[in-house]
């Protein structure tokens, strides 16, 4: 009993720091989101949609940052497509959750580091004008704000009443947030019980197949996947073509949070199948080509 305590402990203390962080994110996008809908109006809308053409550049570049944060705003702001999915997808691929401070700890060389980072930014923004170029070929991509309809999707009566902006943006973080916390403690308490040696284990397997699996870990919208896979590199377990497959998708809850917010199924999974297949298809490459960071 007193191991059983000791573990849902430390499952839901790890629970409330994987998520706490991303509040800040949450408000901030709500709120920016919230006076796009209330005061910008058309001109806004017409802004918009013209520097999204230079959205995967800024979304590779910030999606570098520790942790996933910036991959929980940028999945909000393509859910009220206030972003364009080019700029989503580089925001992902870019994003570095648990890779840096691994890699700090373990004392890798600095270049090494760098080469790293640097792929994913320029593989971030490759792929993210590709998206976007290919739906502008397909005529899809001036999509109209979606913003008013995250309300209409959470009947969260946001325009019905006072309370301005900020009450709004609460509203919708808090849910979120909610959201977030209840899935990720599901998944720290699979975790927890089945151990992040398992996924180790499942990695170093079969070397053959390691870039498909490694992508495969990656997805898992939990700090975990990165860590391994981080961790794995270092050891030698995992090649450069592995381990950047891996670390291409993991966008931590990121994908949590588009899941939440983009009501839409279809789409969801159509977009995890394409960020899977564009890691795999990345370290592939980098194998097949001998890189080596």
């Amino acid at each position: 009993m007193e191991e059983f305590l000791h573990s849902a402990g430390h499952v839901l203390s790890h629970s409330v720091a994987d998520t706490l962080y991303l509040i800040p994110f949450l408000l901030v996008t709500y709120v920016a989101m919230e006076w796009l809908e209330h005061k910008a109006g058309g001109k806004a809308e017409a802004a918009i949609q013209r520097a999204g053409a230079a959205g995967p550049i800024v979304g590779a570049v910030v999606g570098v940052v520790p942790q996933c944060g910036f991959s929980a705003a940028a999945a909000t702001l393509w859910a009220g497509r206030v972003i364009t999915l080019g700029t989503l997808f580089a925001v992902l691929l870019s994003t570095s959750d648990e890779m840096l401070p691994i890699f700090v700890a373990e004392q890798v060389p600095i270049d090494v580091i760098l080469k790293i980072v640097g792929a994913k930014i320029v593989i971030g923004m490759v792929m993210g004008f590709i998206v976007d170029a290919g739906l502008r070929i397909a005529r899809r991509i001036d999509a109209p704000l979606h913003i008013h309809e995250l309300c209409e999707q959470e009947h969260c009566h946001c325009h019905d009443g006072g309370g301005g902006i900020l009450r709004s943006a609460v509203k919708h973080t808090l849910q979120v947030t909610l959201f977030v916390f209840a899935v990720t403690l599901v998944l720290n308490g699979v975790l927890e019980a089945v151990g992040e040696d398992a996924l180790a284990e499942f990695l170093g397997a079969n070397p053959v197949l390691s870039v498909f699996g490694s992508a495969l870990v990656g997805l898992v919208p939990n700090c975990a996947a990165s860590v391994v896979i981080a961790q794995l590199y270092v050891e030698g377990v995992l090649g450069s073509g592995a381990m950047l497959a891996g670390l291409l998708v993991s966008a931590g809850v990121g994908l949590l949070v588009l899941m939440r917010t983009n009501r839409h199924p279809k789409e969801n999974a159509a977009i995890i199948a394409v960020l899977y297949a564009m890691g795999v298809g990345w370290g592939l490459l980098a194998d097949a080509f001998g890189v080596v960071f």
